[in-house]
């Protein structure tokens, strides 16, 4: 399976005005804390790889967009969490990468696993993000801790629909009047730790 994305920095309140004027629904809104893992056999950043445990808890619609206010009012036992696998990106238009994801029963034991194997914890992120749908692609809003609020479109597709996805991607994002030619290929990891190196 084949991820299409494309992320663009928005005004929250412009997008979901937006995103209601355009016809699109929201399915959920949910708060994500992906703690991201250094390989000790190479280095990810240079393979543009990334290995991440994702704790995840459902919120209702009207949550607050503060991270920090969601934080506080989660309960451990809230979160669901999974574990994935980012392959290298494969094209110079978009993120489209091969992507891997599983449930984990327990986000705790898997980060203790990766440990005993050597992985190391490289950064945290944590995010509100909405889900809406339209015209068959998924528009997220997230609203990322130190970071600020992003719009990411993305399509799930095989091989041989990379470039049909990535226009309809496109697509989403000029419905939103945002443009897809200013979009971050960089992930929200690396731009923390680009914020964190200045």
């Amino acid at each position: 399976m084949y991820e299409v994305e494309m992320k663009v920095r928005a005004g929250g309140v412009e997008t979901r005005a937006g995103l209601r004027e355009a016809g699109a629904s929201l399915s959920r809104v949910v708060f994500q804390e992906d703690t991201y893992y250094d390989a000790p056999h190479r280095e990810f950043a240079e393979t543009d790889e990334a290995l991440r445990v994702r704790r995840e808890a459902t919120l209702a619609p009207d949550a607050p967009t503060s991270v920090d206010e969601v934080m506080d009012a989660l309960e451990d036992g809230a979160f669901e969490s999974r574990v994935t696998y980012k392959g290298p990106l494969v094209d110079d238009a978009s993120k489209t990468r091969e992507e891997f994801e599983t449930g984990v029963a327990d986000g705790e034991t898997m980060a203790r696993v990766l440990s005993e194997l050597g992985f190391s914890p490289a950064a945290t992120v944590a995010k509100r993000r909405e889900f809406w749908t339209l015209d068959g692609v998924t528009v997220t809003v997230d609203d990322v801790a130190d970071l600020g609020t992003f719009v990411e479109a993305e399509a799930e597709t095989d091989e041989a629909g990379v470039d049909a996805a990535r226009e309809r991607v496109a697509d989403a994002l000029r419905a939103l009047d945002l443009d897809p030619d200013e979009q971050i290929r960089t992930s929200y990891l690396g731009l923390l730790l680009a914020a964190a190196g200045d």
